[in-house]
């Protein structure tokens, strides 16, 4: 095969050109699937590319993708029969769930007073004192009732 490079040129030039076009290779248009097209107007879409730099990242014109899209457009408008496209999913798994506290229980007197309550009772004013009491809290309580006596 020869590489010999053919120029066409549709008008006459009257003046000078100031672009010319070379076209490489067999100068068959190039068949896109029905899959390939809809992937690409897709990205056009979605991507935050601009249209021109998806065309340019397939190898198309701007114009061509445009055309893709407004034919697009029109068969979803026209209630086309579009099959449906899919987005890959990505399943994350659940992030733990916290443990499940038990309330604590809550005591009751039936009779008398809880085992092992203390009650202190100075110048008329009675402090009980329950289980599981800082020693810190009892001693600054009882030291504020003996000052105020």
């Amino acid at each position: 095969m020869s590489d010999t490079v053919r120029l066409h040129m549709s008008k006459p030039v009257v003046t000078q050109a100031r672009r010319i076009e070379v076209f490489t290779g067999l100068g068959s248009r190039r068949n896109w699937p029905a899959e390939e097209k809809a992937a690409i107007v897709a990205e056009s879409y979605g991507s935050g590319d601009t249209v021109c730099a998806v065309a340019r990242r397939h190898g198309l014109t701007h114009s061509q993708l445009f055309a893709w899209r407004r034919e697009a457009r029109r068969r979803l408008a026209a209630g086309g029969e579009v099959p449906p496209l899919f987005v890959p999913a990505v399943v994350e798994a659940p992030p733990p769930e916290p443990p499940v506290q038990t309330p604590k229980r809550q005591w009751t007197r039936k009779s008398g007073y809880a085992a092992g309550t203390i009650e202190v009772e100075i110048n008329g004013v009675s402090v009980r004192v329950g289980r599981g009491a800082e020693t810190k809290t009892v001693s600054a309580v009882i030291r504020a009732l003996k000052v105020g006596s």
